[in-house]
């Protein structure tokens, strides 16, 4: 982490679990345990129909709610799809976009994922953009080539003065709900590397300041040493996320000196 020149941010994506009834009792939970989170910014990424309840639920405390997906239209025949101004209108701040299984079950395309981010960013929401390789594509050495094509697209059209709302988020996909975790050297090595693509694109000062997330099983146990790399800026947490104790231990670990 550098607090200097970045926010650091713990997200939990809670992805398909749940209920809206369960939100309310989580944050009773994470009230009762949360530390003062005074060096990160913490959000919440819930399934869309836990948004309302849980704007409710965490109103009282310094946590952000936010979504897992967004359409890039404004509006029209899409069915089953939200907009980004449904989000934001709903008290929403931050979405996630791109992530590895929307891409693998949904068809989600580094052309679509450009295009959400524009609609999220139009609509002032910060968009949680995730980028990684398949345990094949590390294998073959190609993992640098494939995070800056994922990179490049996803910011393609982006002004500089809107990246600061941006978030871009490492989840190896061979580390997800596996269990298995990239050492600290791994991730701090492509978390590096996607700073330094920003800088390429945008110029130093602008990469100094985009928050870079660790998204491949961090949980109480690993967050300290993941967070203590330079350009590891926070973490997207799945199946820590989903128990106060632990996400709590997580925040903790941001919040180290």
């Amino acid at each position: 982490m550098n607090r200097r020149y970045r926010k650091t941010i713990i997200a939990g994506n809670w992805k398909m679990n749940k209920t809206a009834t369960d939100t309310k009792k989580f944050a009773e939970e994470l009230k009762a345990v949360m530390p003062k989170a005074k060096w990160c910014d913490v959000v919440v990424c819930v399934p869309f129909v836990n948004i309302p309840s849980a704007i409710k639920a965490f109103k009282d405390m310094r946590v952000s709610v936010g979504a897992q997906n967004v359409f890039y239209e404004k509006d029209g025949a899409y069915t089953g799809e939200v907009s980004a101004d449904m989000l934001k209108d709903l008290g929403v701040k931050y979405v996630i976009i791109g992530h590895s299984e929307r891409r693998q079950y949904f068809g989600e395309t580094d052309f679509t994922v450009n295009k959400k981010v524009h609609a999220a960013l139009e609509a002032g929401l910060h968009p949680i953009i995730c980028v990684g390789e398949s345990l094949e594509q590390r294998e073959l050495g190609i993992t640098m080539e494939l995070i800056a094509l994922q990179v490049k697209s996803a910011l393609a059209g982006i002004p500089a003065d809107k990246l600061r709302k941006c978030v871009i988020a490492y989840e190896p996909i061979w580390a997800i709900g596996t269990g298995k975790t990239a050492t600290a050297e791994q991730a701090a090595e492509v978390c590096t590397f996607i700073r330094t693509t920003v800088r390429h694109l945008y110029g130093a000062r602008i990469a100094r300041s985009i928050t870079i997330q660790y998204g491949g099983s961090m949980k109480p146990g690993n967050a300290s040493e993941l967070l203590a790399q330079p350009d590891i800026d926070g973490g997207l947490i799945g199946g820590a996320a989903l128990k106060a104790n632990d996400f709590v231990e997580i925040i903790a670990a941001a919040n180290q000196d």
